[in-house]
């Protein structure tokens, strides 16, 4: 996708942004849902989720596939559940254990649901093997696009080598190629209901 420079680089983030969520809106709750199953049956089957200790995950929001049920997989899994909390004045995400996703959580910034740091302990990204990465629009190399406020850029910048950085998605949110700048951070798997990509 041609771009000018930087200004170019993220117009064309922006406009997909807004296509693929709107797509993604569009799906009905009994969609969502049936194809959040089957994104996640993919994701506890790779076996990099297999092996790891620690899991960083997250709380879906909106029309995201819906990660409830993954987050009480890791759990029953006996994995340790480390899910990120927004801190804007450094405009970073705090990490925590969680151990209670139900009684843990509370509406964060933006609504979305995070760790109580009254409940829950801090964590170090260096102690986690597998990350879920959230985003909106991805391609088949691992190109993300995220919501466009830099958290998880943030973040996966600083991600040690080792974790497996790993995507849930719909197959809807799949485009030829993401306009990615240089510091950008590829993830090694994007996961939907129809496959996993790259394969193996």
């Amino acid at each position: 996708m041609p771009t000018t420079g930087p200004r170019g680089l993220a117009a064309a983030k922006a406009e997909l942004r807004r296509r693929i969520l709107a797509a993604r809106d569009r799906l009905t709750p009994a969609e969502r849902a049936a194809r959040s199953r089957l994104v996640f049956d993919r994701v506890v089957g790779l076996p990099a989720f297999q092996r790891a200790a620690a899991v960083l995950g997250y709380a879906s929001f909106g029309s995201e596939p819906e990660t409830a049920g993954f987050l009480e997989t890791v759990l029953a899994a006996g994995k340790v559940l480390v899910l990120p909390r927004v801190d804007r004045p450094s405009r970073a995400l705090a990490l925590h254990r969680v151990a209670r996703p139900a009684a843990d959580l509370r509406p964060g910034v933006w609504g979305i649901p995070e760790p109580d740091p009254a409940r829950c302990p801090a964590a170090r990204l260096a102690d986690v093997d597998f990350v879920l990465v959230p985003g909106v629009v991805f391609d088949v190399h691992g190109g993300r696009i995220g919501y466009g406020a830099g958290y998880y850029d943030r973040l996966l910048a600083g991600c040690p080598p080792g974790p497996a950085l790993v995507a849930a998605a719909f197959e809807l949110q799949l485009v030829d190629a993401v306009p990615m700048d240089a510091h950008d951070r590829r993830v090694d798997r994007v996961v939907t209901e129809r496959a996993v990509y790259p394969a193996g």
